[in-house]
Order: structure tokens, then C-alpha cells, then sequence
């Protein structure tokens, strides 16, 4: 009950960050390109971490097992927090259990690289795919992939073409999988096996996208609208007193309660130029949190 409870606090700022990281930045151009043209990008994103987001407050009346050393509540950081950490202790079996309370990753903003290309194929629709290595954070690791499609609007409306304006519509499926060090609770028995926490977040975008080409430079808007499914899992080193009580897969049970699904709403604007076959592109994207993107794109 007590991880139940802590995890929550702590580790849901940073999927709910998560979905902006991976919703922004999505697509080139909304226009229509040449049929199997290819487009590669390298990228890099950088997300804003709020003031807000960064730390709560823990009572001893919250907890059934634990208590805050030497005080009635404190102050502690989430996993965007800072590296503040108090101790919590409890009686196990006569034996005192201590541990320090979890880190947060303790930075301003959370930079990762990734690639992403596109291909297009026939009717005006684009196949559009991203990927990122596992990126080590300080206390975690983040890694974000996935695949949509896009497809061109304003082909069927020429005059509107003819003037530059373009229109399209996506959807897109991201999957995200951050990763946090928790409660290293060492104990008589052995360590409890709950040291690192996953967020594992799948999630659906719908986007609106639209542009104005003004010779090698474009502008463009799009309104982003997503659903995310959260699931949390804790995993780590196995103690003995799992022969006896499956900490683990009772504490996975539990955290099924805060698994929820999300509805998001989110804009992003954007400016590319092109200098022959490449193309400078960045974005903002504003919502809830901000997103930054910034990246390199070759098209063949």
C-alpha cells in the first residue's frame, strides 16, 4: 500500500510528460511529395520540466507501514524533481527497515535524440516511422518509437494549393517507456525487489496539420489531439522473502489501480527552410507542458 501510494506521486508527472515528449514533431510538411520520395531526419527533443510537476508532499498518516525519520511530513521530489531525499523506516519482523526516499532526474530540461523518415506512397498518403535509442537520464532511461500515417488534404482542392497552403491529417501510434530508480528497501529477507519503476504509456495521435510555403521557408500549425494507456510496473533484485510473499507481482497488481487512460490536447507550431536537399526544421508545442524540437532533414 504504501509503494502504491508513493508511486503514484512520483511517477505519474513523468508519463504524463512522456506523451507531449513523443507527440510533437511528428511530421516534415503537410504537402504532397513525388510518389516513394524518401525524407530523413535527425532530431532532437527538448522538453521544458515545470516548476509544478517537481515535487509532493508525504505525512506519516499517509503511510501503513512506514514513517518519515525525525519529522511528521516532508517534502519530496517527484521523478522530475530535484535530488532532495529523506529517509523512511519501518519494523520488519523486530529488524528496522530504512531506505532513502527515490530521486528525481534533477534537471532543468530532458534532451534525447532520435531519427524519423518518411516515405511516400500513392493517393498522397505518407508512411511516417521514429525512433530513439535508450536515452540514460540521471536516476532513469527514456526511450520513445513508433509509426503513422499521413495524408494530404489539399490535393483535392487546387485553387487553395495553388497559393501554397497545404493541408493534411495523421495518425500516429508512439509507444513510451520510461524508467526510474524507487525504493531500495533491503531488509532481513533481502532486498524487496521493488528498485526500479517502468511507465510503459501507448498512445494514439490525431492530428490537423497545416502550412504556407513562402519560397524555401514554411510555416506551419497543427492541433494534436491523443489517448494514452499507462501501465506501471515495479521490477529488481530478488529477495529471499519471495519464497515466502511475491512482493513484486502483489505490488504489480496494485498498480493497476492507477493505470488510466488520458485524453490530451496540444498545438505545435513549426518553420522549415530548405537549402537544396536539406532542410532546417524546428517546433514548439504547447499544452499542458512545452516541448521543443529541433532537427536535420535529408530528402533523397
Amino acid at each position: 500500500s504504501d509503494a502504491l501510494l508513493y508511486s503514484e506521486q512520483y511517477i505519474v508527472p513523468a508519463t504524463d510528460a512522456a506523451v507531449y515528449q513523443a507527440s510533437s514533431g511528428w511530421f516534415f510538411s503537410p504537402q504532397k511529395k513525388e510518389r516513394w520520395k524518401v525524407s530523413l531526419g535527425v532530431h532532437t527533443n527538448v522538453f521544458f520540466v515545470p516548476k509544478s510537476d517537481r515535487k509532493f508532499t508525504i505525512k506519516n498518516s499517509d503511510f501503513q507501514f512506514f514513517e518519515i525519520e525525525g519529522a511528521t511530513s516532508a517534502t519530496v521530489p517527484t521523478a522530475l524533481g530535484n535530488g532532495d531525499q529523506v529517509y523512511l523506516i519501518g519494523d520488519l519482523g523486530g529488524e528496522q527497515v530504512r531506505l532513502k526516499t527515490p530521486n528525481g532526474v534533477n534537471q532543468e530540461t530532458i534532451i534525447y535524440p532520435y531519427l524519423q523518415g518518411s516515405i511516400e506512397l500513392p493517393y498522397g498518403v505518407e508512411f511516417l516511422a521514429r525512433f530513439s535509442t535508450r536515452t540514460k537520464l540521471k536516476k532513469g532511461d527514456y526511450q520513445v518509437y513508433g509509426f503513422g500515417l499521413k495524408h494530404n488534404l489539399s490535393q483535392y482542392f487546387p485553387k487553395i494549393e495553388a497559393k501554397k497552403f497545404y493541408f493534411s491529417v495523421a495518425a500516429i501510434y508512439s509507444k513510451e517507456d520510461i524508467s526510474f530508480d524507487f525504493l531500495d528497501v533491503n531488509t532481513a529477507y533481502g532486498n524487496l525487489g521493488i528498485n526500479n519503476i517502468n511507465g510503459l504509456v501507448n498512445t494514439f495521435h490525431f492530428q490537423l496539420n497545416t502550412s504556407k510555403q513562402f519560397k524555401k521557408f514554411e510555416v506551419m500549425a497543427n492541433l494534436t489531439v491523443n489517448n494514452s494507456a499507462f501501465e506501471y510496473i515495479v521490477s529488481g533484485e530478488r529477495g529471499a522473502i519471495e519464497d515466502s510473499f511475491p512482493v513484486q507481482s502483489v505490488i504489480n497488481d496494485l498498480l493497476k489501480r492507477i493505470s488510466k487512460d488520458k485524453t490530451n490536447f496540444l498545438g505545435e507550431i513549426s518553420g522549415r527552410y530548405q537549402i537544396s536537399k536539406f532542410y532546417l526544421q524546428s517546433s514548439i508545442a504547447f499544452g499542458k507542458f512545452v516541448n521543443g524540437n529541433m532537427g536535420v532533414q535529408y530528402q533523397f
